[in-house]
């Protein structure tokens, strides 16, 4: 009876040659693409010269064919490679259906029709009609028309805005209900969808120090496991004193050895999991600029507040008129005719509660002191109206305020005081809610810092239960206090300042984060800004904290994980006990493994 023979190790490696090109071509071509670049030691490197010496090693002295595991492993390393692709794919179609609210065209009125053009055509000025169920394409206010927005893609809330005549409307919502004109205040490429989109496109460019950390590992960790698997191949031969029987034993382990060291699992699941933390604040209307932020975030041991805009509605309303010399009428008219031309709030509630301009008073020579008030020429009088540090500045003796809570708006004329204007500003629904959410995530310190006087911010830190106040400070007393907080850190313990950024832009760059609230229409806050709450939700800033520290987990989890079972399969590798197929384990399985586990930061 005869045997059958194994045909010769040359018809072999013939047989499985067109198996293995079809699995490892397009690897091989890679790494002979990076070695041409000068940049030989990435994973395709390490795979090609680990499955090829595979096909080759049965021609060494004492070598076993190791042509079906060469096929396999490059066969297995596609796999994950494939894997890679669809995960990230998923990260990315995740994020892009999140933000797809760049509008296609826009409904403008040119010449009286109506014409579908691309809304980068779109002018300044120009009115805009937008239909139920479309996109805003513009930024806009409108001029005819009401009804409700969807802004769930710009804020992550559900609940829809109103909208009616004179309030503005921004692009990317989606226009519920009625038919609406717009007037564009602002080109396509500044428009609030455009800001939103270029700003997570070039998230990315702003890398985490683990990011950077893996990068660098990666670049000195690839070649050093090169020269390590030469040094496993060729050392123990020559010790032995038998090189030629012991050689295809200790090339064989220096394979595999070279399987389990590439760095897939690292160079992969740990940008993937800052990438999908990203997405997953962005569905919550968080806008993080880049994963550097994120892992700062994540480390916040002291939140730092204002007060107008953040924790309180900053919509001031005047609520009684203390006059000293005039009567309340005449009091509230100086003070409105001197703030007309202001941008701050109070200056908004003033004119709101004396409406008239047209009454006869001529304004002249009108200074605006930060953090004091405003002076102006009323008639030929010289007119203060503005806070107590004002009235020293002009030597009115004012009187304090028995109201609680609230601002104290003083005037005085030609340096005689003539009374004041108690304005009071409404917390906001979720603030205490916000503080204790905060503490809850483990940060020791909330701070509110407000241009405000003392019993106003006593209030309010008293209601939200704040750790500290300071009240009374200039814009640069403010930076002050940061400063010193910053000086107050233990350890990697960062600090976020959370202003509406609009007059907060010094502090917001100078704290280790800056978070702007209420951003919707903010130009201010998505420039100063690190962190972006496009809603006006202080409880939010809870919400960001836990992402941030969820993301940097399930990093820190991939990192550990994937050196853990390399170093543990490398030194298997060593000693013979780590076959070809746990190779492929500590490679393609423990990618597949930590992408898996990346994937849980986009939910």
């Amino acid at each position: 009876m005869q045997h059958a023979t194994n045909p010769p190790l040359w018809a072999q490696l013939l047989l499985y040659l067109p198996s293995y090109v079809v699995a490892g071509g397009s690897v091989v071509a890679e790494a002979a693409e990076s070695i041409a670049h000068g940049h030989p030691f990435d994973e395709d490197f390490l795979m090609s010269v680990a499955t090829i010496g595979a096909l080759l090693i049965g021609f060494v002295p004492g070598g076993e064919p190791q042509f079906a595991e060469a096929v396999f492993v490059m066969l297995f390393f596609q796999v994950g490679e494939l894997f890679e692709g669809i995960a990230e794919g998923n990260s990315q179609r995740s994020i892009k259906e999140l933000l797809d609210i760049r509008p296609d065209v826009a409904n403008v009125e040119r010449g009286g029709e109506v014409a579908v053009v691309d809304p980068a055509t779109v002018q300044t000025g120009e009115t805009i009609l937008v239909r139920p169920g479309e996109k805003v394409p513009l930024d806009g206010t409108v001029i005819e028309g009401s009804s409700t927005l969807d802004t769930r893609a710009i804020t992550g809330e559900s609940v829809p805005r109103s909208v009616a005549v004179g309030e503005d409307a921004f692009s990317g919502c989606v226009n519920l209900s009625g038919v609406l004109r717009l007037r564009v205040t602002k080109p396509f490429s500044e428009s609030m969808a455009s800001k939103i989109i270029d700003l997570v496109k070039n998230a990315g460019a702003n890398k985490s120090h683990s990011e950077k950390f893996i990068k660098r590992f990666a670049r000195a960790y690839t070649p050093i496991v090169v020269y390590l698997a030469i040094a496993v191949a060729v050392v123990p031969p020559l010790v032995s004193g038998d090189f030629a029987g012991s050689f295809a034993t200790w090339l064989l382990r220096a394979l595999t050895f070279l399987i389990v060291s590439c760095p897939c699992a690292l160079v992969l699941a740990v940008p993937l999991t800052f990438f999908g933390g990203i997405g997953g604040a962005s569905k919550q209307g968080i806008l993080v600029k880049g994963s550097n932020y994120l892992e700062t975030l994540a480390k916040v041991q002291t939140v730092v507040f204002d007060k107008t805009g953040t924790l309180t509605k900053g919509v001031f309303k005047v609520t009684t008129v203390h006059p000293s010399r005039l009567s309340e009428e005449q009091v509230l008219h100086l003070a409105a005719h001197v703030e007309r031309n202001s941008t701050h709030p109070i200056a908004s509630a003033l004119r709101d509660a004396y409406p008239s301009d047209h009454d006869g008073c001529t304004v002249t020579d009108v200074t605006e002191e930060a953090g004091r008030g405003v002076l102006a020429t009323v008639n030929g009088h010289r007119v203060a109206v503005g806070n107590n540090r004002l009235m020293d500045e002009v030597d009115a003796a004012w009187e304090g305020c028995h109201a609680a809570g609230g601002t104290v708006v003083h005037v005085a004329i030609d340096g005689e005081y003539v009374g004041h204007v108690h304005i009071s500003d409404e917390v906001k629904d979720d603030a205490r809610e916000a503080v204790a959410s905060i503490k809850a995530e483990g940060v020791g310190r909330c701070v509110m810092l407000t241009g405000d006087r003392e019993d106003a911010a006593a209030a309010v830190a008293r209601g939200l239960a704040l750790d500290e106040y300071y009240a009374e400070l200039l814009p640069a007393g403010k930076v002050e206090q940061v400063e010193r907080l910053l000086g107050e850190r233990e350890g990697k313990a960062t600090l976020a300042f959370v202003g509406d950024g609009i007059n907060d832009a010094p502090v917001l760059a100078r704290a280790d984060v800056g978070i702007a609230m209420g951003a919707m229409g903010s130009d201010a806050a998505i420039e100063a800004a690190d962190v972006v709450l496009m809603d006006d939700r202080p409880s939010k800033i809870a919400v960001a904290i836990r992402i941030a520290r969820r993301t940097l987990r399930i990093a820190h989890e991939n990192i550990v994980f994937a050196i853990a079972v390399k170093v543990a399969i490398l030194c298997l590798a060593v000693v013979g006990l780590a076959p070809m197929w746990l190779a492929v384990f500590g490679d393609v399985g423990v990618m597949v493994l930590c992408v898996l586990n990346a994937m849980r930061a986009l939910r």
